[in-house]
């Protein structure tokens, strides 16, 4: 009979865990702190660059507790700080890029302390709540206790702030220059009759790095839900504030104001924040439109159903807790960027500094999101595809050239063009909801026409000036067949690069009939191999003359010799080939691994592990996924990604590879196959308004069943360790079947 009880009682627990587990949605499973650590995953790696922002899905504003000023390689929340110094409307969307047109708010009690780190208030991470949907932290000041909590919408916040009995406070920091760019001049306005304060911050933070904006503003409103019993504005650069207990309007590069309440009789005191980069009265236009209402709840309830249409769109099956929450956190990364730029019908262009109409995105990481975030986006959001390849044609048309990395202007980050290839890549797999011949002319212009004065100028990596440089060193890469290391900088990594591009611009000039550009385009798409050193069996530089550089990892840009090695994703046979064939390329792939030259924490090499598939060993890949989606990469805490996500790449390549299959080469359909490490994922996809699911099955899958014995799509036995985007969207079912031990002969026709 004992026996019997206590197996009822493990009976009831179980089924009580798996109701409760079954009760939870996919957006339960995100934890917005996975990333926030400024802590990498070992010395000299970096932490994950997220932040735990509030909002729907490619926002254009994020709203985020702030644990520090953040700067170009700070970002405004870190999970090791433990004060908060604001509540804040910010537009950086990783640590390498600046913050622009931001505003902050912070609740006190007690004395009046105007600058961050005077009012930085203490928190414990046990007491904050944290969904994309909705944020609160509870907060020391002093004695007393004081709670804030977010929710928002796409450009406008709503805060929430429970104060004790006491004369409650709102600071409001209107722009924050410490030092450098005095110049640009905030400004701030109190409207005690409509309890409304309105403004805007100009700063851009890599304002060193592109053009000059004169008309470049972050205007925000902001709206209290009850009358002010105190105001006043201040005014601050390196030194203490100036007060002005008189004045409603102030101008400065370190400013703000503050308001005070009662809070005896109601305690909670409401906030909302409209922002818009067009002009204060479209910021409460769009407040109007997103939050016009005092109904915190319900602006938390409506931002949680949109971000559950989206990842709801992915079912899992037979994972644990942690894969959960990992997957769904990582999807969650995947849908912040590029951000929303438009607001109802105009955008405000930073590329000639003009309001238009239509609809618009920004904050692109290209030279990342190229390689699996926007294929990634083929699946999750093909709606967004056509729209976010119009938004960068209207960058070409507005300012001459497509960007490389818009923030929100040309910047001069990273080298490549590699817009060129996330639109080749979309026009390829069929998205044509955009101006296409308007499309190649952009694309076209990046592969055939040098920036101005490129012979005079070394170019590089975040070179400051206003002059924009596309591909710095074009006219070599086209005249001697490289990019030499003498005349220009990164020569390595270009010489590869633009090859990337132009492969992918070469399947769309073939596409629309341009024979002439396509025979010239893929002919460049070779050059890569006049850097290939027989001797060294490594990609090296060599200067004008011809002649080698002593030093074997000169020319390379976030890496070295090895790390570019496999870098011509564009034309892995001719790697092969010039490896000395498939059984040398697996033994230099095999000692990439093994000699620990693969760095996941950076993008270049992010499809190295699925190359074993294009020389006959698929088996390894398998192993290789295995290894790179687990704990080693990937982990359900704020150190959770290894290295910086870089708005979303690292977490679309772990959406991809848990999957089962990767986008390799860009510009064509065909996608490397992996290894499953889901037993069940249905994803929910549509094209031209058409809805379908999409089950990826894999039988036996365990910790031991790592490798693949047969693939089968819609019952028909896949026979090369290769599908395309054509297969998955014409079919229904991915079936894996899992086992024990590598099986040379899984592709093989029964």
């Amino acid at each position: 009979m004992a026996d019997m009880k206590y197996f009822l009682l493990f009976m009831t627990l179980a089924y009580n865990t798996a109701l409760i587990s079954q009760e939870k949605k996919p957006l339960d499973y995100v934890n917005p702190l996975i990333g926030t650590s400024i802590k990498g995953f070992g010395e000299g790696k970096d932490g994950g660059g997220t932040m735990p922002c509030v909002g729907p899905p490619f926002a254009m504003t994020n709203f985020v507790a702030q644990t520090r000023e953040n700067k170009i390689s700070e970002m405004p929340y870190v999970y090791e700080d433990n004060t908060v110094k604001g509540f804040m409307a910010t537009h950086q969307p990783t640590v390498w890029m600046g913050d622009y047109g931001y505003v902050s708010l912070m609740p006190q009690v007690g004395s009046l302390r105007l600058l961050p780190n005077d009012r930085a208030l203490k928190f414990s991470h046990k007491d904050e709540y944290l969904r994309p949907n909705y944020y609160s932290v509870l907060m020391q000041d002093g004695e007393q206790k004081i709670k804030g909590e977010i929710a928002a919408t796409s450009r406008c916040g709503i805060f929430r702030f429970t104060y004790p009995d006491s004369m409650a406070r709102i600071i409001i920091q209107g722009i924050n220059i410490t030092e450098n760019k005095k110049s640009f001049q905030g400004y701030l306005h109190i409207d005690t009759q409509s309890r409304e304060i309105t403004g805007y911050n100009p700063e851009r933070m890599s304002s060193h790095l592109g053009p000059e904006l004169p008309g470049f503003k972050g205007y925000f409103v902001i709206q209290f839900d009850r009358d002010f019993e105190n105001f006043a504005t201040w005014n601050s650069f390196r030194s203490e504030p100036d007060i002005n207990v008189k004045g409603t309007d102030q101008y400065g590069a370190r400013m703000g104001s503050y308001v005070e309440f009662t809070t005896r009789m109601r305690k909670k005191v409401l906030v909302k924040i409209g922002t818009s980069f067009i002009s204060i009265e479209q910021a409460r236009k769009n407040l109007e439109i997103e939050i016009p209402h005092w109904d915190f709840d319900e602006v938390v309830n409506a931002t949680g159903k949109t971000w559950s249409s989206s990842l709801d769109k992915f079912q899992i099956q037979g994972a644990n807790e942690d894969q959960k929450t990992i997957f769904y956190t990582a999807l969650f990364h995947t849908m912040l960027f590029p951000r929303e730029f438009s607001e109802y019908g105009q955008y405000y262009s930073p590329f000639d500094d003009k309001v238009h109409q239509g609809v618009s995105y920004n904050d692109y990481s290209l030279w990342d999101t190229f390689r699996a975030l926007h294929p990634l986006l083929h699946f999750t959001h093909p709606e967004r595809v056509g729209p976010m390849i119009q938004s960068l044609l209207q960058m070409y048309r507005e300012g001459g050239w497509l960007p490389k990395w818009p923030n929100p202007t040309y910047t001069n980050i990273m080298v490549g063009t590699h817009a060129d290839a996330v639109i080749a890549d979309a026009y390829i797999k069929g998205f044509r909801d955009y101006d296409i011949n308007l499309a190649y002319e952009a694309v076209r212009k990046n592969a055939f026409q040098p920036p101005n004065h490129d012979t005079e100028k070394s170019w590089g990596d975040r070179d400051e000036g206003t002059l924009y440089e596309a591909r710095g060193g074009l006219t070599y890469y086209h005249s001697i067949g490289y990019v030499p290391s003498d005349r220009t900088r990164e020569s390595v990594t270009r010489t590869i690069e633009f090859g990337i591009d132009d492969y992918c611009i070469a399947q769309m000039s073939k596409s629309l009939g341009h024979a002439e550009d396509y025979q010239n385009l893929i002919r460049w798409s070779t050059n890569y191999k006049n850097l290939f050193n027989e001797k060294t069996g490594f990609f090296n530089a060599r200067v004008f003359n011809g002649d080698w550089t002593p030093n074997t990892q000169e020319g390379f840009t976030e890496g070295g010799k090895w790390t570019y090695l496999f870098g011509a994703m564009h034309d892995i046979n001719g790697i092969i080939d010039l490896l000395g064939g498939k059984t040398a390329f697996a033994a230099k792939l095999n000692e990439n691994f093994s000699s620990n030259h693969y760095r996941h924490d950076n993008e270049p090499g992010h499809h190295y592990s699925y190359l074993f598939d294009y020389c006959g060993q698929p088996w390894k890949t398998q192993e290789l996924i295995r290894k790179l989606t687990s704990m080693e990469n990937y982990r359900n805490a704020p150190t959770g990604i290894n290295g910086n996500d870089d708005c979303g790449q690292m977490s679309a390549w772990y959406i991809f590879s848990v999957m089962g299959f990767y986008p390799v080469t860009p510009g064509t359909e065909v996608f490397a196959l992996g290894a499953p490490q889901i037993p069940g994922i249905t994803l929910k996809l549509s094209k031209d308004g058409h809805e379908k699911s999409f089950k990826i099955t894999a039988n036996k899958l365990s910790t031991i069943n790592k490798y693949i014995q047969g693939v089968w799509l819609d019952d028909v036995k896949i026979t090369s360790p290769f599908i395309t985007y054509s297969q998955i969207m014409q079919s229904s079912h991915l079936l894996f079947e899992m086992g024990p031990n590598p099986n040379p002969e899984a592709f093989i026709s029964n």
